[in-house]
């Protein structure tokens, strides 16, 4: 099997880029944090600072944005908050992640949630908070091949469906 890359968004990856996030419409969307019209170096821009900490919209934490690649092919995307604030720590976790829809089913998935995990290392996250929807049978399984230990389940929430809470050791 290819080795799955976590990488940033570049200039080149617009048009891909774009194509996922419209596979995914309606699932959770590929490009996080998107404005309409937004030109493309405009929103790179945007998400390194985001990476820095900078230009944070109220109730936002500092994240990293990732695309996963294999040969060369945009496979999925991942985000690393750096930080959980109360959303975070109930619904959404320090990882979200992505696969689109004629990638799934090949190992990616589980590549990308340790790649997550090495970057949240990086950062000093000791346990990861990695959450999915309840019927979400194939990223439960995902997150418990990591090494991703059960906590509870969260409850819906005014606009989030209720979630399977994981504590994933980093490795740190």
């Amino acid at each position: 099997m290819s080795r799955l890359v976590l990488r940033p968004l570049r200039l080149d990856d617009e048009a891909v880029a774009r194509l996922a996030h419209e596979e995914l419409a309606g699932v959770f969307g590929f490009l996080i944090f998107a404005r309409e019209g937004e030109p493309w170096a405009a929103y790179l821009d945007r998400i390194e600072g985001h990476r820095r900490g900078v230009g944070l919209d109220e109730g936002m934490v500092a994240s990293t944005f990732l695309v996963a690649e294999v040969d060369g092919e945009v496979v999925g995307r991942a985000s690393v908050r750096h930080e959980l604030n109360a959303f975070l720590a109930t619904w959404g976790g320090h990882i979200g992640y992505g696969v689109r829809p004629a990638y799934r089913r090949r190992g990616h998935a589980t590549a990308m949630l340790r790649g997550c995990l090495e970057v949240c290392r990086d950062l000093g996250i000791e346990q990861a908070l990695v959450t999915c929807d309840v019927d979400n049978v194939a990223s439960a399984g995902v997150i418990e091949a990591c090494g991703g230990v059960f906590e509870d389940v969260a409850p819906a929430g005014e606009s989030v469906a209720a979630k399977k809470r994981y504590w994933v050791p980093t490795g740190l």
